[in-house]
């Protein structure tokens, strides 16, 4: 690996073809990877000008900036981007108990504009873009019919942190405003898991990295108003990752009683979650194809590296990604790679036995093996299955 030129250069190396007999094509392909990806530090007006020149194929972490549309050779595909919030001033005067800070949020709740894109209004903390959603469902729907539906009587004052917060709150204070009733800000999913994230030595984790319950409690543990529940939480929470449960039916009814649990005081609301869009080349022999992608962290995965096809290329070929944010962290496995140039790099050069699912919250095999017996001679036959980077993702 090299730095030229500000950018970041990884060369892959490629598997070598068997033999194949005269007039028919190998069966397996070795891979789609290529052998040189080239990652270039891009703010968004760039990224959109690269990506209609057609000198990037895709756009990493950020949205681009198009100033007529993308148009018909750009495509795109959306994944969790992070969370919207509503903290409630429990020095309010409208505040007296958990009734009324509910009662709060919900007005603030009926004061957004729903109709901003990418945002959808869902005052639960696990969506459909988390893999134990069903689990939650009911509490879910139980969630919008308390707070969207039926009239909302206070008329809070309410601040805005941060560009979407401001977008969706209609009628908002200064920030720096001396009295207020609630805020509301967008939390990123990428910030939020950012200190309990670790990819080290080909291990990536922990388990429960994509999971709702765990999100949950990253987003609202902390705003819990008594320490009895803080306290109840975190045995929910200690017991969920030791794995401490007889059954499914057991981890579940946990998962489900701790978001009951944070999301029972109303100090802090998630009142709904924004979706990334992510860019590439669609272009029809320019661009690339086998477009895979993790459900929250989108290009930036070990399935996008693997599964990502030039064009006009059977297989290998030069990838050249745009990315939002430059390089920052140090480049070893040990205590670098930390920063999001760093995640796509060692999703580039890492090889670990397992990497987490792309649409859902278990683990995909990085290589698996197809051992079987030969006739009647018991010996076995052990013939290499295509890399993760060959075979087809999940729909």
């Amino acid at each position: 690996m090299k730095t030229v030129c500000g950018f970041l250069v990884v060369v892959a190396v490629s598997a070598v073809l068997g033999p194949a007999r005269a007039g028919h094509e190998t069966p397996i392909y070795p891979s789609y990877y290529p052998q040189e990806i080239r990652i270039e530090p891009l703010d968004s007006h760039a990224a959109a000008r690269a990506l209609h020149e057609s000198r990037i194929h895709a756009y990493v972490g950020s949205e681009p900036a198009f100033t007529a549309g993308a148009g018909e050779s750009i495509d795109f595909v959306e994944s969790l981007g992070s969370f919207v919030v509503i903290d409630v001033n429990p020095e309010s005067p409208m505040v007296r108990d958990g009734r009324t800070r509910c009662a709060v949020a919900k007005a603030v709740i009926a004061g957004l504009d729903a109709t901003v894109q990418g945002v959808s209004i869902h005052p639960y903390p696990v969506n459909g873009f988390h893999a134990d959603y069903l689990g939650h469902h009911d509490l879910a729907e139980a969630a919008k019919a308390r707070f969207l539906e039926g009239p909302a009587a206070p008329e809070p004052k309410v601040r805005a942190e941060g560009a979407l917060a401001e977008t969706l709150v209609r009628d908002r204070l200064p920030g720096d405003a001396p009295l207020w009733d609630a805020t509301v800000r967008e939390i990123g999913l990428a910030r939020l898991v950012a200190g309990e994230q670790f990819d080290v030595g080909g291990w990536v984790g922990p388990p429960w990295l994509k999971q709702g319950w765990f999100h949950a409690y990253l987003l609202l543990a902390g705003a819990l108003p008594d320490a009895a529940a803080k306290q109840r939480a975190e045995t929910y929470a200690r017991r969920l990752r030791n794995g401490d449960h007889a059954s499914a039916e057991e981890r579940i009814n946990l998962e489900r009683d701790l978001v009951v649990l944070l999301t029972g005081g109303c100090q802090r609301v998630v009142v709904g979650y924004r979706v990334r869009r992510e860019y590439y080349s669609a272009e029809y022999s320019g661009g690339v194809e086998n477009i895979a992608y993790d459900s929250h962290a989108g290009f930036n995965s070990a399935i996008f590296i693997r599964t990502v096809k030039l064009k006009d290329f059977p297989w290998n070929g030069w990838l050249t990604l745009g990315i939002a944010s430059p390089p920052s962290a140090a480049w070893n496995p040990i205590a670098g790679f930390s920063d999001e140039a760093g995640h796509l790099i060692w999703s580039a050069i890492g090889d670990p036995a397992l990497f987490p699912e792309p649409y859902g919250a278990g683990w995909t095999l990085n290589r698996i093996g197809d051992v079987r017996t030969e006739g009647g001679s018991g010996k076995a036959a052990h013939d290499e299955a295509p890399p993760a980077a060959t075979r087809a993702p999940r729909a």
